[in-house]
């Protein structure tokens, strides 16, 4: 274009030269014949000499070139961009293997060494540094032709150099940038040609095994090695641990892929119901779940409820325990078989769920698609989900109270703490709980219980009047108290905490009223902090009112980024924007997550339930908002044998209760034509019943007292949201008055 406009620049001053001579002559031929036309202008004055027909055929000479020209220069601009951008997609097909990184190998020359003899063995391989060890399910590898990378594909960006697992009897060869190095193998120099070509690998068949229970239900892919990629000589990367169903673990050496399809960062409930749903839709998904626990997914609530009415003496170790039922399970929702190794995730022909334990994320780039995690790997994806949890809080005078306090204060929340706070219970006299709400209250029944066995005393202390008395009404609050005092536990209610000192081998608790509690150790059941901790590098928006991160309503947080569980702060449609901390909320948000990851975008407009239960005779599961604030209005009933937690999970075969709730769907319930009461039974009986929480007189939350298998009639009175003249009436819905 730039030739073309000076070449007009040039050309027209000629042009209108002879425009204007064009002009003078018709206005003389005009006055030779006595008029003037009256579409020709008055003349112009103008520099150019008089002319005649010659003028016009190089004026239109000129118009002509400069078309033709125009016309040509278009066309060759036109192909040769043409002709680059076919080049340039050759180029990048022929490197399908090639991988990104953000900074790019320092690439190393040095002299091609010569071919080894076969009467000279190499060198050995330095061995990689087990001091620092990841952790990774293991597996054996196939064993792979060690090639030598052209120096045009080792100055290139790639990634780190994946090394595999050399055979324990095979000797060893020599390591080279750009090499990776097999026993017993050839090294061959590869042509530039040659390098640009991803080389085929036979997978070395490994030995047969007898299969599991779980890999007779899930399909096993049989891996491939992945592909050796080119970079300069890096220092191997830190080595991962394979967990085993018990915790253990033990040393490995491979290393995980770069790039993973689904990542899902944190090792819970909602991970893993999250890899379970993008399974089932799209069955050969790769899938990767980072975690900092040591083990795999394991559901949270037994570790307050079941495990301490456990009789084996191991339970610490198996992690297994009798349901109310008597049916023993594991808290993990598989075995390790379950999980593929996550080296031979990225080559898994059928795909698989892999889990990568022991590792935090500590950086987000949500731009780029990639995590960081503390020992500087870096992982590329297409798809996440944050479902970090949360972290339990502190109180701050504990915090303040110096490292001796600090070593004997338990935060509850993960299998080790359940392991530590076993150990605990057993070899001291006494054990504080500090918090009167859910986990405070089960695990004060729970080590009570223990201490009618042995000679341990348990206190359980908190701000309000009664156990659980942010939820419940002031009069079920003030029941729940008498039963866990039942249970062996000394209550100390309106308890303020103002300081904590270690004194004499002994905790000195110190309250605003001036009471003074010794203890030998504390469990702070204060409740729990969202972990947002990605929300800064990830530049996501955390709720200033309910913490976690706020999401849409398909639980979206950005684009390819969603989140669930504990840490997402929705929008109810009914309840408004709600952040909820229970186990069926985790189910479901996990599993409503994974299907949106893999192109479903259905909103969540689920109302999640949670229970708790105070030993094995009474239990509530609840909906909706519950808060001791709003008016509530009780109707109760007589409880019978069945009115238990042992007997509902008799009746529904397992002791999660959210597992049976939220496959059935409230269809026409049926009241009862029983006579019901006409409010709140003013005894100190309350053996069944149901709470209503009401909000400009709309029923906004349900508590079923011992009355269970019936959460989806009140999920559907909370979803229609209407008002009820007479509570008595619907409650008669839950057939609390039938024997």
């Amino acid at each position: 274009m730039l030739k073309c406009r000076t070449l007009w620049r040039t050309l027209a001053p000629l042009a209108r030269t002879s425009s204007t001579v064009c002009r003078q002559n018709a206005r003389r031929a005009g006055l030779n014949n006595g008029r003037l036309p009256a579409c020709v202008p008055a003349a112009h004055m103008s520099t150019a000499p008089a002319g005649g027909g010659r003028e016009n055929q190089l004026y239109v000479l000129l118009v002509g070139a400069t078309c033709v020209g125009g016309a040509i220069y278009a066309y060759r601009t036109v192909k040769g961009d043409s002709q680059r951008y076919q080049d340039r997609i050759d180029e990048i097909s022929s490197r399908p293997l090639k991988t990104f990184t953000e900074e790019p190998a320092t690439p190393t020359q040095s002299e091609p060494p010569a071919a080894p003899s076969p009467a000279e063995p190499s060198p050995p391989a330095p061995d990689a540094d087990p001091a620092d060890p990841p952790s990774v399910w293991i597996a054996s590898t196939a064993e792979e032709p060690a090639v030598e990378a052209s120096p045009q594909e080792a100055a290139e960006p790639a990634a780190a150099l994946i090394v595999e697992e050399e055979p324990p009897a095979a000797e060893p060869a020599e390591a080279r940038p750009g090499v990776v190095a097999e026993a017993d193998e050839p090294v061959i120099e590869a042509s530039p040609e040659e390098a640009a070509e991803p080389p085929v690998v036979e997978p070395e068949p490994s030995p047969p095994s007898e299969p599991t229970p779980a890999e007779l239900t899930e399909p096993v892919a049989e891996s491939e090695p992945p592909a050796a990629e080119s970079a300069a000589a890096e220092p191997a990367e830190p080595q991962l641990e394979a967990v085993t169903e018990s915790g253990d673990a033990s040393p490995a050496s491979h290393k995980v892929s770069s790039h993973t399809p689904y990542l899902l960062i944190g090792g819970g409930t909602a991970s893993f119901a999250a890899a379970r749903s993008i399974r089932a839709r799209d069955p050969g998904a790769r899938v990767l779940i980072v975690t900092d626990e040591l083990v795999p997914p394991y559901m949270r609530p037994p570790l307050s409820k079941e495990l301490w009415f456990s009789d084996d003496p191991s339970v610490t170790e198996t992690l297994r325990f009798k349901q109310w039922n008597g049916k023993e399970r594991s808290i993990y929702f598989q075995p390790p078989s379950f999980y593929i190794n996550a080296e031979e995730l990225g080559s898994a022909e059928n795909g698989g769920v892999a889990v990568l334990t022991g590792k935090k994320v500590v950086h987000m780039d949500v731009r780029g698609n990639k995590i960081k995690l503390d020992d500087d790997t870096e992982i590329s994806y297409d798809k996440c989900l944050i479902a970090t949890g949360g972290v339990p809080r502190n109180l701050q005078v504990i915090e303040r109270a110096g490292e001796e306090v600090m070593k004997r204060t338990t935060l509850f929340r993960k299998v080790e703490d359940f392991k530590s706070l076993d150990k605990v219970s057993r070899n001291v006299k006494s054990i504080t709980i500090i918090g009167g709400g859910f986990l405070g209250s089960e695990l004060a029944c729970a080590l009570g219980r223990r201490s009618t066995e042995s000679d341990l005393e348990v206190i359980q202390m908190y701000p309000e009047k009664g156990n659980m008395g942010k939820v419940l009404p002031e009069y079920l609050s003030n029941w729940t108290t008498e039963k866990v005092k039942k249970e062996g536990v000394k209550i100390i209610s309106e308890a303020l905490v103002k300081s904590v000192v270690s004194k004499d081998d002994k905790l000195e608790i110190q309250l605003k009223d001036g009471r003074l509690v010794k203890t030998d150790h504390i469990v702070a059941a204060v409740g729990l902090e969202p972990n947002v901790d990605l929300a800064k590098s990830a530049g996501l928006e955390v709720d200033s009112d309910f913490g976690g991160f706020r999401v849409n309503a398909e639980l979206q947080a950005r684009s390819n980024i969603w989140v669930a569980g504990d840490a997402a702060c929705f929008y109810d449609i009914r309840l408004g924007r709600r952040r909820v901390e229970h186990h069926d909320h985790a189910v479901v948000s996990g599993r409503l997550a994974g299907e949106n990851m893999t192109g479903a975008n259905k909103p969540y407009w689920h109302q999640s339930m949670f229970w708790s239960d105070l030993g094995p005779d009474v239990g509530y599961e609840a909906i909706g908002i519950v808060d001791s604030s709003l008016p509530t209005v009780g109707v109760f009933a007589k409880a019978t044998a069945k009115d238990t937690p042992k007997a509902a999970t008799e009746e529904s075969g397992t002791g999660i209760r959210s597992e049976s709730e939220t496959e059935h769907t409230a269809s026409s319930p049926v009241a009862s034509s029983a006579p019901s009461p006409t409010g709140v039974q003013h005894k100190d009986e309350y053996g069944k019943g149901v709470i209503f929480y009401l909000r400009d007189k709309v029923v906004v939350g349900i508590i079923l007292w011992n009355v269970f298998n019936r959460m989806p009639i009140a999920r559907k009175i909370i979803k229609d949201g209407e008002e009820h003249a007479d509570l008595n009436e619907v409650a008669k819905l839950f057939n609390i008055h039938d024997d």
